[in-house]
């Protein structure tokens, strides 16, 4: 199977499920150890690492992951991503 070739992503790329949805984190780490890899911080929740292959398109210092190839784990953290936040805010 080929890989689709990814523009480079730097630490500091915001995170997204779908492009133009809403932030859920931001890359912490890119290749660690050369492996094909991401770490990403998600709010409320802590570094998870993301295979790249589970990256689904990357633009304008956007990672856009497709959610179907994350741990159930991930998903989770994810969808509390803004918990925290105040209703309204």
């Amino acid at each position: 199977m080929t890989r689709v070739k990814l523009p480079p992503i730097e630490v500091g790329f915001q995170v997204f499920v779908s492009d133009g949805g809403e932030e859920v984190g931001a890359v912490r780490e890119v290749g660690t150890g050369g492996r094909p890899e991401l770490t990403i911080y998600v709010e409320n929740a802590g570094d998870f690492v993301v295979p790249l292959d589970a990256v689904e398109a990357v633009h304008s210092e956007k990672v856009v992951l497709a959610c179907g190839k994350l741990s159930a784990p991930l998903r989770r953290a994810i969808g509390h991503a803004h918990d925290s936040e105040a209703p309204g805010a």
